[in-house]
Formats: C-alpha cells, structure tokens, sequence
C-alpha cells in the first residue's frame, strides 16, 4: 500500500511503482508513478548485490538473504544471488546454491561463482546451469554474467549476447555485462561497458543514453539504472534521469501491483 507522502508526491490518483535498487550502500526503495520520481529511502545499510520479487522482494546481502517487506533474515547466510524458481533460490559466495522450502533452507548443489539467477536458469564463471528436481544441471556456455528467461533465454557474456534455441546462439557481438526481460518476454535490453540496447520484437537496436547501464526493470515503463546510480525511466519522449545518490548498484526490480 502506498503511503501519505507518497500520494502527495504523485498525486491523490496515481499508486505508485516500488523499485528496489542493491548496491553496497545497501537497499534503496523509489517511488515512481510513471516517469515521476516520488520518495527516495535507504531500506537496509547492508551491502546488496542481488534482487528479485515474486509474492515477496529477496535481497542477497553480504549477511543474509532477507525477504518480505519487513526484511526478514532468513539464515541463509552471505549471498551473491537470488531467484524464485518454485519458491526462493539463493547462491552463496563458495557456490553453494540452495533453496528455502517450508521457511528452511535445503541445499541444491555447490558450482562456481553464481553471477545471476532468472527462472530456472542460474549464470555462472562456468556457464549456464538449470536448475532441475535433481539438483543442477550444465546447460552451455563457459562464462557467463547475466541471464534472463522472459520469452527467449538469453546470456550475457564478454563474448557475445546468445540466445537459446537449437543450443545457445550468437545474437550480438560484444562484451556483454546485462540482460533483462520481462516476463512474457515482450520487453528486453541487454548493454555493453558502453552500449544500452532494446528489443523491438524482431531486432536489437542501440538506445543513445550516453551512460553505462547496470539493471532494467519493468512496470508499466521501462527503468534503468546506471552504473553512477543515475535512475532513468523511459517514456515516449526518450529518458529522462533522476540521481538517486548510492553509488554503483548492482540489481534493480519493479514491484509492480506486488506485495513485498
């Protein structure tokens, strides 16, 4: 539910849009309604490095994953990653990747280094695994640092973006550092060290921001956030910037319509 304030910034009939952003500041809520930035909070002062929302917003911390919008410790320990895949997924620095059922964490597998966790997908410093009944399988690539699974899967390399098809697929050159989809897969971008690109449906094309891109979200728009921790919001007009103050980040989510 929104609040008072938050009203008052955007207007008695507009509900605004939680995005969350991780950095090593810690957590970071923005209000938005629309291309409107609303209230600017520092949730939690723990270091974030990862996000993801569901039925309840995870954050992988240097300490804990917390979850829900009390953000509850959850014993996990350190975390470098977070997904839902059937219920929270989470990996710790040493690899160790486990999922929490019944408020309890039980252990899927240890791997490499896990960057990102999308679906049932995980990117990792050995490729793309996919997370099964029985623990974790190797499904391609060697290094990997992002993925997304909305509409067509694809994975972020320094080699090139891919896409999965028959086996993963070249689909742009380049040293990819992200990857994001929405849900039904309508919606992506992927960006370089220096290049922010979307996808219209049928072809990638490149999007003039001038800032390196580190996160996209969905809602209603389109929300970046940029490696200096400058938020921009895409709209008929182009991007517009607002500074939110928090250094680096690292994830960003939209809990659009969501309790978190």
């Amino acid at each position: 539910m929104s609040s008072i304030d938050e009203k008052r910034v955007h207007g008695a009939n507009t509900e605004p849009t939680g995005l969350f952003v991780a950095s090593d500041i810690g957590l970071t809520r923005v209000s938005v309604a629309g291309e409107r930035v609303g209230e600017i909070e520092l949730r939690d002062r723990r270091p974030a490095h990862d996000l993801a929302v569901d039925e309840k917003l995870a954050v992988a911390t240097d300490e804990d994953v917390l979850v829900g919008e009390s953000l509850t410790e959850t014993g996990f320990g350190p975390a470098t990653a977070v997904g839902f895949q059937d219920g929270l997924v989470a990996a710790a620095p040493d690899g160790r990747v486990a999922r929490r059922i019944d408020d309890e964490w039980h252990d899927v597998d240890t791997i490499g280094t896990v960057r990102a966790i999308n679906g049932d997908l995980l990117a990792t410093d050995g490729g793309i695994y996919r997370l099964t009944d029985d623990g974790l399988t190797h499904a391609g690539l060697d290094a990997v640092r992002d993925v997304a699974v909305g509409g067509v899967p694809r994975a972020a390399t320094a080699n090139g973006l891919y896409r999965l098809g028959n086996g993963w697929m070249d689909e742009l050159a380049g040293d990819f550092r992200m990857v994001s989809a929405d849900t039904d897969g309508g919606r992506a971008h992927t960006a370089t060290s220096n290049e922010f690109y979307a996808h219209d449906g049928s072809e990638w094309h490149p999007v003039g921001i001038g800032k390196p891109i580190a996160a996209v979200a969905y809602a209603r728009l389109v929300y970046a956030v940029a490696t200096d921790g400058t938020l921009l919001v895409g709209t008929d007009d182009g991007w517009r910037d607002h500074p939110l103050g928090i250094g680096e980040p690292h994830a960003l989510v939209a809990a659009d319509r969501k309790p978190v």
